[in-house]
């Protein structure tokens, strides 16, 4: 079994989102994204993978498709395949969203 703690891949960057894969399996991929003040990630699209991102700290705005929606803290969002996906930090405050998707998307896919 291999754990890791989320909060050792927390880490920000005033100039760039900081991503850091946390597990990747040729069936599932996952990473830590953080987003610092006034930063956005995306837009992001996969065909073949949908994803799931998880509000861990923080507020997001995410935008999906055409439908556009603000997350608090522990709230989910779920990415179909095929949609593109925009989040941006919605708060003064840091945003750590937990990101995974199946099947793990091609590197193409995942820079945003």
């Amino acid at each position: 079994m291999e754990a890791r703690d989320l909060r050792d891949l927390v880490a920000f960057d005033p100039e760039h989102v900081t991503r850091t894969t946390l597990f990747e399996t040729g069936n599932l991929w996952s990473e830590v994204a953080c987003l610092d003040r006034n930063q956005s990630l995306g837009p992001i699209t996969d065909p073949e993978a949908d994803a799931i991102f998880t509000v861990v700290a923080g507020e997001a705005v995410f935008t999906v498709g055409r439908q556009r929606q603000r997350l608090k803290q522990w709230r989910s969002v779920l990415v179909p395949a095929g949609r593109e996906v925009s989040v941006t930090n919605a708060s003064t405050e840091p945003l750590v969203l937990l990101v995974i998707a199946s099947p793990p998307p091609p590197v193409r896919a995942v820079t945003g």
